[in-house]
């Protein structure tokens, strides 16, 4: 018999809590996947409290989804659809339970490559676009450019962009920040069109 130490990680879940909203305290699993870095809780409360106003009705993207920790902390406080991009078909899975787990109607949880998608997609301006993408894969700032040229915002829609602070801090030529912090190695900002 293998003990519980010696198991490979693969397969094995992590799981996190819904900071506030209907479904406050409510924790969620997702899998031990390479690059999958849920956004912690000091900085998920920080950005719910940033958009408190903004939520209730919203329509959402959460375009990196991996744990879905963002897309599923929107929907608690009253969003109305959040539209969840993820590849991984193990991550796609658990977000899949996960809304199952909360009755989460307005989840809409799509197997897509984000880049592609906002390449492609013809839908309705979001809302609320939230931009966490691997950060390894440095990707905020095409994903801003890309975002720039398409229909998928309207003049108040807000982005939120997480990222190292050691890396270079996305250009924001179509963007104004609206709020900007930091919490140990990360940087966190809400953008909104300039």
């Amino acid at each position: 018999m293998i003990s519980r130490r010696q198991q490979p990680k693969t397969g094995n879940l992590n799981h996190l809590r819904i900071i506030a909203g209907s479904w406050r305290s409510r924790r969620l699993s997702f899998p031990d996947e390479l690059g999958l870095r849920p956004t912690g809780d000091r900085i998920r409360e920080t950005l719910i409290n940033w958009l408190a106003p903004h939520l209730p009705g919203a329509r959402c993207l959460d375009a990196f989804a991996g744990s879905g920790a963002l897309g599923f902390e929107a929907l608690s406080r009253g969003a109305s659809e959040t539209v969840f991009l993820e590849t991984n078909p193990v991550t796609l899975k658990a977000l899949q339970d996960n809304k199952a787990l909360l009755g989460a109607d307005g989840a809409n949880i799509i197997q897509a490559d984000a880049l592609s998608w906002l390449q492609q997609a013809q839908c309705p301006a979001f809302d609320i676009i939230f931009l966490d993408p691997p950060f390894a894969d440095n990707l905020q700032q095409r994903c801003l450019e890309q975002i720039a040229t398409s229909n998928l915002f309207h003049a108040d829609t807000l982005i939120y962009v997480e990222c190292p602070k050691a890396m270079l801090r996305p250009a924001l030529e179509n963007w104004s920040v609206s709020r900007e912090k930091s919490a140990g190695n990360v940087l966190y900002l809400l953008l909104k069109p300039a």
